[in-house]
């Protein structure tokens, strides 16, 4: 089953506050997502992930009438954006489930854990079965 791990941070200024901490604060957060990482892929668990760029950075695009993009963005009235994402093949939601809460669990200023949501969603492999 393939489940995408969606880290949600707070808006705030547009960023959730990376560029203010530390060096030393950073670099372990970098430290703890690699290992992370990597121990999902030495598991066979990791299909892909990403980290994303800031929301001031980010378009909402649409299709004009004569298929040209028309973008719209920035929308600083959002409550939280996505930061970045995880793609995992497990055996059951359960697993998902506890790779998100060590996502979550990952350190912020101090080595505290940040908390951060981690919305998690099955991917579809088909469209889904009726009743």
């Amino acid at each position: 089953m393939k489940f995408m791990l969606m880290m949600n941070a707070p808006r705030g200024t547009g960023d959730w506050g990376v560029i203010k901490w530390s060096e030393e604060d950073l670099k372990a957060h970098i430290r703890f997502m690699k290992s992370f990482n990597r121990e999902l892929q030495e598991a066979a668990e990791l299909v892909g992930a990403e980290g994303l760029a800031a929301p001031a950075q980010a378009r909402v695009v649409r299709a004009g009438k004569n298929g040209a993009p028309i973008t719209d963005g920035i929308f600083p009235e959002a409550k939280e954006f996505l930061a970045g994402y995880w793609i995992v093949d497990v055996d059951s939601p359960e697993r998902a489930y506890e790779i998100a809460a060590r996502a979550s669990a990952a350190p912020g200023p101090g080595g505290a854990p940040l908390n951060m949501p981690i919305e998690v969603r099955e991917v579809m492999s088909a469209p889904p079965v009726e009743a």
